[in-house]
């Protein structure tokens, strides 16, 4: 009997409507999928602590110009050190967000921005009201829950690198990993670096945390580990990598996964509002 097939793809949550290139790889997999059977899998590192993933890039449907739009944060320590499942969002932020985001968009008659292209069937809330809808606490909550109301992952699985029982189904990281450690009363992503933990100011500068404990199901892989780490709980036997992972990933580790390009797409970089 042949297995079932397990297509995965993997992303940091990529804006609060969807960098272009996540799109792509979404498409490849349904695309695959139609071809071949089995299941999806997208394999959410939200545990990345980068708020910069985040940025939101669109334009002024009026004037052109490119707008970079991005969450805040409560504090300086949780948005450079706090992983994206625990940066919180100030209350007033998506008031300020709702504010702006008419420029972006083509209204109807009814001042709601409408959706571009078919996203589900019987789907036909505007992006503004999906944007409106979601309420979620957390930056990556907030992803997560505009990509499911738009319809992108309908018939998807998702697994999240900060899911606690996805960590301990894990296999064992001895090194070149991260930890969620509590420091100044926050929760960071502190890298283990030779034996001890600690969070990078940048320009080879480093804060040293004092030691503690670390269970299993506070730590998540490392970039160069990324792969196998998640691997050992999804075990996909395709997998639709983007043009970074190409400049890290070895396959040649993993003879029993095929590794797909995702298909190309223009302005891959922007936030997914648009056909053109």
């Amino acid at each position: 009997m042949i297995p079932e097939s397990t297509i995965c793809f993997g992303q940091q949550p990529c804006g609060f409507f969807p960098k272009r290139f996540l799109v792509a790889k979404i498409n490849t997999a349904k695309k695959l999928r139609d071809e071949i059977g089995g299941k999806i899998v997208f394999f959410y590192h939200d545990s990345d602590a980068d708020y910069r993933e985040t940025i939101t890039v669109m334009r002024d449907k009026t004037t052109y110009a490119e707008v970079r739009l991005n969450f805040t944060q409560e504090n300086k320590l949780q948005k450079k050190f706090s992983p994206l499942y625990l940066k919180r969002i100030p209350a007033d932020w998506k008031e300020e967000i709702l504010k702006q985001l008419p420029r972006f968009f083509t209204l109807s008659s009814g001042n709601t921005a409408v959706l571009p292209l078919p996203l589900g069937e019987g789907r036909d809330e505007g992006l503004i009201e999906i944007f409106k809808s979601t309420n979620q606490k957390f930056a990556a909550d907030f992803c997560l829950e505009m990509y499911r109301k738009m319809g992108l992952l309908d018939g998807i699985e998702v697994l999240r690198s900060s899911d606690k029982d996805f960590r301990n189904k894990a296999i064992d990281l001895a090194e070149d990993y991260f930890a969620d450690v509590k420091y100044q009363g926050e929760t960071v992503r502190a890298q283990m670096i030779d034996g001890g933990l600690k969070l990078h100011e940048g320009g080879g500068k480093y804060i040293t945390l004092p030691n503690q404990p670390i269970a299993k199901s506070q730590i998540s892989a490392a970039r160069d580990q990324r792969f196998a780490w998640m691997q050992s709980v999804i075990n996909c036997t395709h997998y639709i990598y983007g043009e970074g992972e190409k400049e890290y990933l070895n396959v040649s580790q993993f003879p029993d996964v095929k590794f797909i390009d995702r298909e190309k797409i223009d302005q891959a970089d922007y936030a997914w509002i648009s056909n053109n």
